[in-house]
């Protein structure tokens, strides 16, 4: 496959995702990885796409200071699946963790009338969920503006003061054989402290998401108990995950 050929499948696969990462992309072409690489770097010199570090975006998302709104909007209808699942998954009078994610925002349309408690470091949650049924907590710290959510030694600290039922987590990575990874080490701290204080813990992870590797491995897959994907994950990817002895909704 020429250049020009591989340049008009990236282009479309990253305005219809809005964004897209290097594994994925190598996947769709048939092609080496850094081939791909490559044609992200002459397609972002000629303005065509925004290069991420993994991965490529749609122009007119990064020019937009990557606000949380637009990720949160990008697989939209994979998120919505996966977090319809996970409301079916939470009991009145639960409390339950909600981490920073995107995902995770929106599983707070599915979760406004239920009586529970949710703790979460994410401020997009919060203001969700102001008024709603839910009783909402607070994690306390520092403000991370670009990803709007607290981070940081005191939001741990605060995390290890409570306990709950459940909790609700995205990841940036999940493979079978590195485990979980990570685009920065404060997300991948606070779901470390997160899981330490919830009985059962929900990974939340869209499709594009499994068999990735970022920035940082930082846990095994051992760390949640129940994986939610959504139906455009791949059958062997499935059962490859299920062999592995992981508990699977989708």
């Amino acid at each position: 496959m020429n250049f020009q050929h591989r340049k008009q499948i990236i282009l479309q696969t990253v305005d219809e995702q809005g964004s897209v990462d290097v594994h994925e992309l190598a996947e769709i072409l048939q092609t080496s990885e850094m081939t791909v690489r490559r044609d992200l770097v002459q397609l972002a010199a000629s303005g065509l796409l925004f290069r991420t570090r993994g991965g490529a975006m749609k122009v007119s998302l990064a020019t937009d200071q990557f606000r949380f709104e637009n990720k949160a909007a990008v697989n939209a209808e994979r998120k919505d699946y996966i977090c319809q699942l996970a409301a079916q998954e939470i009991q009145e009078g639960d409390i339950i963790f909600m981490d920073c994610g995107s995902t995770l925002f929106r599983l707070c349309q599915f979760i406004r009338n239920k009586r529970i408690t949710v703790i979460t470091n994410s401020l997009p949650v919060v203001a969700e969920l102001m008024s709603s049924e839910v009783t909402v907590n607070l994690v306390g710290g520092e403000v991370d503006k670009e990803r709007q959510a607290i981070h940081g030694l005191m939001a741990e600290e605060h995390i290890a003061r409570y306990r709950a039922n459940r909790a609700f987590m995205g990841v940036d990575g999940i493979s079978l054989e590195h485990g979980l990874s990570a685009n920065s080490e404060k997300e991948a701290s606070i779901a470390m402290a997160i899981a330490l204080q919830t009985d059962k813990v929900y990974l939340l992870c869209d499709s594009s998401k499994l068999e990735t590797n970022k920035y940082l491995y930082f846990a095994p897959l051992s760390l949640f108990d129940i994986l939610i994907t959504d139906k455009e994950a791949k059958p062997d990817v499935i059962a490859a995950y299920r062999q592995a002895g992981i508990t699977l909704i989708n």
